[in-house]
Order: C-alpha cells, then sequence, then structure tokens
C-alpha cells in the first residue's frame, strides 16, 4: 500500500473512531437526562400521592374540631400552590409549597392532640400511617433524584463527555434540597 493510502485509512480510521465515540457519549447523556426525568417524575408522584390522602385527612378531623377552620384554609392554599407549583416543574417553588404544607400539616396534627376520641379513630389512624409512610416514600424518592441529578451533572462536567454536553447543550439539572428551617433543630417543651 501506497503511504498516502496508508495515511488516509488511519485517518478515515481515527474519524469512524471518533465519530462511534461521539454517539456512544451522546447516547449515554441521554440515557442519563432521562433518568433524571423519570426520577423527578417519582418526586411528584409522591407529592400528588400525599396531596390526594390530605383531604380525607382534613375531612376526618372536620368532624371533630370544626371550629379550627383556619388550619383547614390554609392546608388547602398549600395544597393548591404545591400543585401549581408541580405543573410548573419548578423546583424551588415546588420545596416552598412543600415546606408551607408540611407545616400546614404540622399544625393539623397539633389541633388532633386535644381530641382524645380523634386519636382513637380507626379512619384517622389509618390515615396518619398511610400519610407517614408516604412521607417517607419521599424523602427516598428525593434521595434517588438528588443521587440520579449527581451522577448527569458529572456526566455534563466530566472531560471528554464536557465537550458533547456542550455542544448538545446539556445543562446542570438542579437538586432538591433542604428548607432553610431544617437546619435548625426542633425545641421540644413540655411546659
Amino acid at each position: 500500500m501506497k503511504s498516502s493510502t496508508k495515511t488516509l485509512v488511519i485517518i478515515l480510521a481515527v474519524i469512524a473512531i471518533l465519530v462511534v465515540w461521539f454517539i456512544g457519549a451522546q447516547n449515554n447523556l441521554v440515557s442519563l437526562e432521562e433518568e433524571v426525568r423519570l426520577q423527578y417524575a417519582q418526586v411528584e408522584s409522591q407529592l400528588q400521592r400525599r396531596s390526594d390522602l390530605i383531604p380525607n385527612l382534613v375531612e376526618t378531623v372536620k368532624g371533630y374540631a370544626s371550629h379550627e377552620e383556619e388550619v383547614f384554609t390554609q392546608i388547602a392554599d398549600a395544597r393548591a400552590k404545591l400543585a401549581g407549583s408541580i405543573e410548573t416543574g419548578d423546583i424551588e417553588s415546588i420545596d416552598e409549597a412543600n415546606n408551607e404544607l408540611n407545616s400546614a400539616l404540622s399544625r393539623l396534627l397539633v389541633i388532633t392532640e386535644n381530641y382524645p376520641e380523634l386519636k382513637a379513630n380507626e379512619q384517622f389512624v389509618a390515615l396518619q400511617d398511610e400519610l407517614a409512610g408516604t412521607e417517607n416514600r419521599i424523602t427516598v424518592a428525593r434521595q434517588d433524584y438528588n443521587e440520579t441529578v449527581g451522577k448527569y451533572n458529572k456526566a455534563i462536567k466530566m472531560f471528554p463527555t464536557s465537550v458533547v454536553a456542550n455542544m448538545a447543550g446539556y445543562e446542570a439539572a438542579e437538586y432538591f434540597e433542604a428548607d432553610e428551617d431544617a437546619k435548625d433543630a426542633p425545641v421540644v417543651s413540655f411546659d
């Protein structure tokens, strides 16, 4: 073979290797991006499950504590805000709305302490258990999402895949982060 033919074959082989690598990197990034979306959908699904449980819990409590209308209104408003935030897909507003709902639910559960017959109600206890289980599912879904976001963000930032990510317009995904208030330990008082 002539040296010019050899050179052409080598150049074509290098180009073929680069094209195959580029396609593989692109496919990996697509896969990671879809995994982020899937995990985000799991978080949304668990938030929706909790949102669906809340009206039943509220109605059960209403039967015993009908004069606690302010808390019921706060829960309804927080639920509506969370639903709207989920529709927009903005993680920061979802976190904020979720924190408002958690706060309103905490006030609801404090109210139940004043009604021993409510705490003994089987339906209420079952709903509380469902809500607690859902809170655990939300925590796990958020952890899974954050782990997936970490893998994705690493992939788009590490060389040489970062070259493909920049060319294709991939951007870092946002993590779910704890509320600022969660960093302070709660004060428990039995006075």
